[in-house]
């Protein structure tokens, strides 16, 4: 625990030398990751990672993660004789499979509308809305509202704003939580600095959701080999099963 808590400090620590050197070359927003990589292994029940930067002087930060775009399907469930039962489908593409917003101030008093959808600074303008040929403003907008809502009970999108905290004038750091399902591939966090509503500087960083040791080979099995896979989980099964049965007979 202890360092853990060290390297986030070493790494404020680097920013403050780095930023008087830089001053020369006018690199107004400075941010990294604690670490680059969440590794999901056995047992994985989520995690955090910290965020942390300098920006030049005292202004406004928001911070976007954006996991790997996907196609999610919407479903609508209406009654059909007495059952419920899927009756419609959308299908959103490229659609951000996880997101997580952080910033120093509600964004609506960072930025005006336009700065907003221009940059993705809000969850409106980071998911997608339907084609005008695919259905009227109204029924999209219930599509969206429904999509956002199921990634959110899944814990996948965010239900509020996290916080960026200013540590004096130029310092601010905030935490990104993954939960247990997040998925797997390349991630971006993205680091915009606003002053007085207007867009200064803006910083992309990395980011890598990765199955590693049993948990990876399991997943590689299960999804390049399914036949071979299921065939040793019935083995096993039955294996368990039957070391149980000797078990509970000679007892």
């Amino acid at each position: 625990m202890r360092a853990r808590r060290i390297l986030p400090l070493l790494g404020l620590m680097s920013l403050l030398l780095v930023g008087p050197a830089t001053q020369g070359r006018a690199v107004p927003l400075i941010a990294d990751l604690s670490n680059h990589l969440v590794a999901i292994t056995t047992g994985f029940s989520g995690t955090e990672m910290l965020l942390f930067g300098a920006v030049e002087e005292r202004g406004d930060v928001v911070v976007v993660i954006k996991g790997p775009p996907a196609d999610l399907a919407v479903y609508r469930k209406s009654q059909v004789a007495g059952v419920w039962m899927n009756t419609a489908r959308q299908t959103f593409e490229a659609v951000p499979s996880f997101l997580a917003i952080a910033s120093s101030a509600p964004v609506d008093e960072i930025a005006p509308p336009n700065v907003q959808a221009r940059h993705q600074l809000n969850l409106d303008a980071l998911v997608p809305t339907l084609s005008a040929a695919r259905a009227s403003p109204n029924v999209a907008a219930e599509w969206k509202r429904s999509l956002v809502a199921s990634m959110q009970g899944e814990g996948l999108y965010p239900t509020s704003t996290g916080q960026v905290t200013f540590l004096g004038d130029s310092l601010f750091r905030t935490n990104v939580t993954f939960p247990s399902n997040v998925p797997t591939g390349s991630y971006l966090a993205q680091v915009f600095y606003l002053r007085d509503g207007a867009m200064i500087s803006a910083q992309t960083t990395p980011l890598f959701v990765s199955r590693v040791g049993v948990e990876a080979d399991i997943y590689f099995l299960a999804h390049k080999y399914p036949i071979s896979y299921g065939v040793v989980a019935i083995l096993l099964a039955l294996l368990a099963g039957w070391l149980a049965h000797v078990a509970f007979r000679r007892s």
